[in-house]
């Protein structure tokens, strides 16, 4: 799928360092993944996509699905991308795969990230919950949010 100046194609192990980097920059004072930790998403046979301009990786995207249900495990754009809409053809990218076995989508997202929380409310996701100290160290609490599951 492209938009713009921008593809989007399945993440590659070569991709892991970015992803890594892009995880430092994007999340500092929390615990960022690990590239092994990308390394066994990947493994794991999880749906995970990046977003490239001109073959440099500006995103990425992960999702975990079952018969049942799928969560959406990370979304991310460096900062000199966000804004453009990278992050909402990530998240349409991720629906589709979820609408193609025909499942409710679940994810967790920072109370204080507005973006993201305006972006998954227009996409038909709403609120379920409250974990608090969600995220660590920082311990910044966190929304899970939810999707039924739509007919392709």
């Amino acid at each position: 799928m492209t938009t713009g100046t921008v593809t989007i194609g399945p993440l590659q192990h070569a991709d892991v360092p970015k992803c890594h980097e892009i995880e430092l920059a994007l999340f500092p004072g929390e615990d960022p993944w690990s590239e092994n930790a990308f390394h066994s998403e990947l493994d794991n046979g999880n749906y995970y996509i990046g977003a490239y301009a001109a073959d440099e990786l500006v995103g990425y995207a992960g999702l975990a699905a079952s018969p049942h249900e799928a969560s959406v495990h990370t979304i991310a754009v460096v900062k000199h991308w966000q804004g453009r809409g990278v992050g909402k053809l990530l998240l349409r990218t991720l629906l589709a795969r979820a609408d193609e076995i025909g499942v409710p989508v679940y994810l967790e997202v920072r109370t204080d990230n507005e973006p993201a929380i305006a972006m998954y409310l227009a996409h038909g996701f709403e609120h379920l919950g409250l974990r608090r100290r969600y995220y660590q160290p920082s311990g910044a609490d966190a929304y899970t949010m939810g999707r039924p599951a739509q007919s392709v």
